[in-house]
């Protein structure tokens, strides 16, 4: 039986932890928080309950592959948004995004004007091509360059995955209309990045989240994170919280241990689920092998992706009215002075920012029928008093909420006379309680044509010492921090496999479980997407 040190108890370290246990290694957990789930955070105010971290589920077939893998079903009660979203753009015009993929272009049409149904067909056809390409070929398998290359190396797929184009260049060529422009460039946001920078390949996002449509667990997406804490219990794993990881220990070069409260841990393989620029800088030792070296000076170099300016809002609810769409969002008139506000040489918070809310209609979730919660976020420059926005600075953080209230009501949704409660999480708090710097909420950005090279492998430069999570491959978000997970635990191996002997080799081929593609329909106990 190996032993495992998993450095974080966020969605993928539990995951992670869980998939280890069930291979039979003998797994421990390391939190320096006082609580589980990182990002996928939870808030108690005034009677109200906040999911302070992701919103909504895509994917769910993932998240069921990986309860599947470790002993059974979630127990977990998900259940589809329709609409996924409600947009508001700048000219006041609404439009309501179905669920159903089917749906779209009539809505399109209707909310937009005749055409752009029909264009976001031809955007969603050359996704799903795209999906095809990369969704199993290198979302759910290590970072493989050769893989890249041979996909580049065939004309129609390289024409397909087109690593010139941008986000925006794309929806230039494809989308017409402006507003529909728009909603495409927010998904560069998903991966915390300024869609003019961003590669086209990330088009696969949209593609994704109307293909197998948004979901929402009852009782908030923390019930994730509380679902996977009891799958690593059941399994055996130890789960220390307020337990933090000090250093990683090295011997001859490979994994030793982690050292915590001044005392070292013995560890055969540690998985860190800490942001990777945490891992290199400052839990390795600063003199380490030239690959680690390497590694440290491209993340030194990468640039950080957006962070987030949140307010918790419990508010009165009029007599009367029913509940509007879970998830809003209302764009300002430019959105691309957003990005240059938040990645220019002088970052700043965004005069006229983007405003999303997230508003579930969840009795859990509320003290009284009287009341609503609002999750509202807009995108922000990390926090960086030296050279950037000091998000600690006297009386920020109550000036910018301020200013983000007034924004919403110049937009037509004044919600001021109807604050119960109000509490205000910065890029800075998230920096606090997450470990993330600067509050980046997705490790680096995705700029630029190399960007997923640029993203750290799973299995790093040290033997033994292996990522996972949103920092790492493949990336941020709920599916993409559980496929980490799969990738993690698949190249780890079952207790009793001889370790690989470089960080370069391929997992093994019976490393990891099955893997059903990622295009198959969530199976029971999941709800079957409606199309």
């Amino acid at each position: 039986m190996s032993r495992v040190v998993v450095i974080g108890a966020g969605v993928g370290g539990l995951a992670a932890a869980a998939r280890l246990a069930a291979l039979g290694h003998e797994v421990a957990v390391h939190e320096r928080a006082g609580t589980h789930g990182g990002k996928l955070g939870l808030a108690e105010v005034g009677g109200f309950t906040f999911d302070t971290g992701p919103s909504l589920l895509t994917l769910p077939g993932v998240l069921e592959e990986t309860f599947a893998a470790t002993g059974g079903p979630s127990g977990l009660a998900v259940e589809p948004v329709d609409p996924v979203c409600a947009y508001t753009f700048a000219d006041g015009t609404r439009l309501d995004m179905p669920h159903d993929p089917a749906a779209v272009p009539a809505a399109l049409d209707a909310a937009l004007g005749p055409g752009t149904g029909a264009a976001w067909e031809a955007l969603y056809a050359r996704s799903g091509r795209l999906w095809d390409l990369v969704g199993d070929a290198v979302l759910r398998r290590p970072l493989d360059l050769r893989a890249l290359l041979r996909m580049s190396a065939r004309l129609r797929d390289l024409r397909v995955v087109a690593p010139w184009r941008t986000i925006d260049g794309l929806g230039r060529e494809l989308l017409p209309d402006p507003r529909l422009r728009t909603w495409f460039a927010r998904y560069a946001t998903y991966s915390g990045s300024d869609f003019r920078r961003t590669p086209a390949v990330l088009s696969v996002t949209p593609y994704v989240e109307q293909r197998f449509g948004g979901w929402y667990v009852r009782g908030g997406l923390r019930r994730i994170a509380d679902a996977l804490l009891d799958r690593c219990r059941a399994l055996g794993v130890t789960v220390h919280l307020g337990s933090e990881v000090e250093a990683v220990t090295l011997a001859d070069g490979a994994v030793h241990g982690v050292r915590v409260g001044g005392r070292e841990a013995p560890a055969d393989v540690v998985v860190c689920n800490a942001d990777a620029s945490v891992l290199y800088e400052r839990l390795l030792p600063e003199s380490c092998s030239r690959r680690v070296r390497r590694t440290r000076r491209a993340l030194r170099r990468a640039p950080r992706s957006l962070a987030g300016f949140v307010l918790l809002l419990g508010l009165e609810k009029p007599p009367g009215r029913e509940p509007g769409a879970a998830h809003r969002v209302w764009f300002p008139g430019d959105y691309a002075a957003e990005f240059d506000a938040i990645f220019g040489r002088r970052p700043r918070p965004v005069p006229d920012p983007t405003i999303y809310v997230h508003a579930p209609d969840d009795p859990a979730l509320r003290p009284d029928d009287a009341s609503e919660g609002w999750f509202v976020l807009v995108n922000a420059p990390v926090h960086d008093p030296g050279r950037g926005v000091d998000w600690d600075g006297a009386g920020l953080r109550e000036r910018y909420a301020d200013h983000v209230l007034a924004t919403l009501a110049a937009r037509g949704t004044d919600v001021r006379d109807r604050v119960r409660v109000r509490e205000i999480l910065t890029p800075a708090d998230l920096e606090r309680c997450a470990g993330a710097p600067g509050g980046a909420i997705y490790g680096t950005a995705s700029h630029g044509p190399r960007a997923a090279l640029r993203r750290p492998a799973n299995r790093s430069p040290v033997p033994g010492l292996h990522l996972v999570g949103g920092s790492a491959h493949p990336g941020g978000g709920l599916p993409l921090v559980l496929l980490s997970a799969e990738i993690t635990a698949g190249s780890i191996g079952p207790a009793g496999t001889p370790p690989a002997s470089s960080a370069g080799s391929p997992p093994r081929a019976a490393a990891a479980p099955p893997r059903p593609r990622p295009s198959t329909r969530p199976r029971a106990p999941w709800p079957s997407p409606t199309r």
